[in-house]
């Protein structure tokens, strides 16, 4: 049978209500009827059951994708800081005194803006769904995604509320201007986990469609549910909670233990998901949608209706675009080069290639993380295939694509550097070492090294203006053809969300808890010998063969900590909207972010400044947005007892 992708349109919802109808018509595109008010005939018939699964699904594509988000994400931890060109939705995020993050400003607003609505759309689905003679197995998706949304909000903002107007887990049918939040443990123990239960019992092993819900992912998410909410209970650095209400602590383990056991029976019953074979396998946009890929939020430059904000032109910078990765690319296009016929030339045009696309410098890497002991510091970048592939670091000329003609552009000691060939890289720690800065070249301060004709930059000399680009997220296209493409739109490649792999760290995680050090280290070292193994060289575009498993699995220490599980999670999903929640759920945010290195915002920048963030207990909790208080009929003291203390 052919597997067919699963595309989606949506439209948005105001406050708990908000819905598109979808058809699907003999030329499978999808027909957008918008609503802001239903009546429960909606959900009575079949049509109406499969719009409002379409629905659910399409809106991952508001959340995942949408570079603010990300930026929510990501600013303000250990991996990312504000970049040169940001404005105040970055450095408000970076708490680092550039900005102030309030509830006006955090972009957490994308979330609670889309989840609420679709938390609605899922209940609708439920409650009518089973009347409308719907398969069980179909009513399951929208289990899973009523407890996703619940999960991503309750790990955002702690407790929220489950009554949207019609009482707790119900279908709303009009606003409200009211509302009152639950606590963190009845949002888990009420919705949570029942969901994702009822999920799992329900979901076929197998998607019905490409992308579609299956066992296995509820079990990713339900293990990963567990696992948060042992945490949460533990309280291990007495983080506060809002709503407050009453931890049980001797509850942990067993929750700890249920998380294990929960990722285990996944990875030992995978169904249709697996590692793929090398690491750049699993993120090189020719390989998309592979078996480990489990959720994301799709988008496919081929389908103009069913495909929703992909720019074919200048990008709108909103949803439902996917414009993540133009926030953590810096502009490489300043780099400039004497051209073989005697001017001056930009060697590398923005191009539509996962190296390169649209740079809008408004996330910088954290330096601290290439040095010594820094998650890729150089011990780690020697054998680690996930750095190569994980990163832009080496800058391969374009200029014959720009339509320039030029032979070549003259590199650092005068020599030639022809079409395709590097130009510009960023080096280890211990090669920066050498680095001759008296060039000041390429137009961006760089330096050079001996018989080498490309600039140079240590990764021990990261600004605010040059980093690093996450390849991993970069756009691609097909219809490119000679030149350069379309590099300033949308990126049409689908925005992952949840990955096989993650089920292997979540079960480490767990067994540390546990005490299971020998499982978790085992756990471990599937994703560490795969990272050992490079069939390609992104960076050097070319094949290799290198097996680095058995020194990776050897530098794996005896004893697995959770600051060494979070070291793996950087390494394993770097830049990928993951960070801020690994930090928040162990309670080390402050830990491993209130201290950062960078170099400044000038182009020739090179020496490393020290910033202190400060990240209070309070703030491991994101602002109830300003919108929604607004809308609220409620009085200011209501008002004001509703948003997390440290907003008020």
């Amino acid at each position: 049978m052919k597997s067919k992708n699963m595309k989606y349109i949506l439209a948005a919802g105001l406050l708990s209500c908000g819905v598109a109808t979808m058809t699907t018509s003999c030329s499978d595109v999808l027909d957008e009827q918008p609503r802001s008010q239903f009546d429960p005939t909606f959900f009575t018939t079949e049509t109406g059951i499969e719009g409002g699964l379409t629905a659910l699904y399409g809106h991952l594509r508001y959340i995942y994708g949408n570079g603010y988000y990300l930026n929510i994400c990501e600013t303000g931890t250990d991996e990312y800081t504000y970049a040169q060109s940001a404005d105040g939705n970055f450095k408000d995020a970076d708490l680092s005194g550039a900005g102030k993050l309030d509830a006006s400003t955090s972009r957490s607003d994308v979330l609670w803006g889309q989840a609420f609505s679709n938390i609605n759309t899922a209940s609708g689905v439920i409650e009518n769904g089973e009347a409308a003679g719907i398969s069980s197995a179909l009513l399951a998706e929208a289990y899973f995604f009523r407890a996703f949304d619940y999960f991503q909000l309750v790990q955002t903002f702690g407790g929220v509320p489950l009554d949207l107007g019609a009482g707790e887990m119900k279908f709303n049918t009009a606003p409200v201007r009211v509302s009152t939040r639950n606590t963190v443990a009845e949002v888990y123990t009420k919705a949570i986990f029942p969901d994702l239960e009822k999920a799992i019992q329900d979901l076929p092993e197998n998607p019905r469609l490409t992308g579609a819900a299956t066992k296995n992912l509820a079990r990713l998410f339900l293990a990963k549910a567990y696992l948060t909410y042992a945490w949460w209970l533990e309280n291990p650095k007495n983080i506060p909670t809002y709503p407050e209400c009453q931890r049980n602590s001797g509850e942990a383990s067993s929750y700890f233990q249920k998380a294990y056991d929960t990722a285990m029976q996944a990875i030992n019953n995978p169904g249709p998901y697996a590692l793929q074979p090398t690491f750049y396998d699993v993120n090189i946009a020719t390989n998309d949608r592979n078996s480990e890929i489990m959720l994301y939020a799709d988008h496919d430059e081929n389908e103009k209706y069913g495909n929703g904000g992909v720019g074919y032109g200048w990008g709108s910078g909103g949803s439902p675009e996917n414009f993540a990765y133009w926030m953590t690319s810096w502009n490489y296009g300043n780099l400039t080069a004497k051209g073989s016929t005697g001017g001056t030339i930009n060697p590398i045009s923005r191009e539509a290639v996962q190296a390169l696309g649209r740079p809008w410098t408004r996330m910088a890497t954290i330096a601290d993380n290439f040095m010594e002991g820094g998650a890729w510091e150089d011990a780690v970048k020697a054998i680690d295939s996930r750095y190569d592939a994980t990163f832009t670091l080496r800058y391969h000329t374009n200029f014959d694509k720009a339509g320039k003609a030029d032979a070549y552009v003259e590199g650092a000691h005068g020599k030639h550097v022809g079409p395709g060939e590097i130009f510009f890289s960023f080096v280890d720690e211990a090669t920066a070492k050498n680095i001759d800065w008296s060039a000041n070249g390429a137009g961006v301060g760089a330096g050079t090294l001996p018989d080498r004709a490309d600039f140079v930059v240590g990764v021990s000399n990261i600004s605010r203006y040059k980093y690093p680009i996450n390849w991993k997220i970069g756009m691609y296209r097909t219809d490119n053809g000679s030149g350069l493409g379309s590099p300033n739109g949308g990126s049409p490649r689908p925005f992952n969300i949840a990955k096989f792999s993650e089920l292997y760290l979540i079960a480490a995680e767990a067994a540390v808890k546990l005490n299971k050090n020998t499982e978790a280290r085992t756990l471990v070292n599937v994703l560490r010998a795969r990272a050992g193994k490079m069939t390609f060289s992104q960076n050097d575009n070319v094949k290799v063969s290198i097996d680095n498993s058995a020194a990776m699995v050897a530098a794996t220490p005896q004893t697995i900590t959770i600051d060494y599980i979070l070291d793996e999670r950087q390494r394993e999903f770097w830049g990928e909207g993951y960070r801020w929640f690994d930090l928040v759920r162990t309670q080390t945010w402050a830990e491993k972010a209130s201290v950062y290195h960078i170099a400044g915002n000038g182009s020739g920048d090179r020496t490393l400044e020290e910033f202190k963030r400060t990240i209070t207990p309070e703030l491991y909790l994101r602002p109830i947005p300003k919108g929604q208080l607004d809308g609220l009929e409620m009085t200011d003291a209501e008002k004001e007892a509703y948003q997390n203390p440290a907003y008020r």
